[in-house]
């Protein structure tokens, strides 16, 4: 059994016990959360799809923490110029793990 959910502008295939690296939520870590923009849902012959979510279909998620991703490194270099530049940053994210897909 799995299911297609969205969260935010991103597209997750989850299954029960998976755990989901996404962009960060505002909820507080150990909080239970419903996800409820659930794009497909298929469990052996039985596959539905929504148009665009499935109103039946909810999936439960648990916060386990907040926290970065890796450093992403930016470097720009113009030859013959002596100019070089390098940027880097860390994506905020939040880990969840999901409970339960409930139809």
């Amino acid at each position: 059994m799995y299911a297609i959910i969205q969260l935010g502008s991103s597209q997750w295939k989850v299954s029960e016990g998976d755990t989901v690296d996404t962009h960060r939520i505002k909820e507080e870590a150990g909080k239970s959360i419903v996800l409820d923009k659930v794009l497909l849902y298929a469990k052996g012959a039985d596959i539905r799809i929504g148009q665009p979510y499935l109103s039946d279909v909810k999936v439960t998620a648990m916060v386990i923490k907040h926290h970065f991703g890796e450093k992403l490194v930016a470097f720009k270099y113009r030859r013959s110029r002596n100019w070089a530049r390098k940027k880097g940053h860390r994506q905020k994210l939040t880990a969840l793990n999901i409970t339960k897909i409930s139809a």
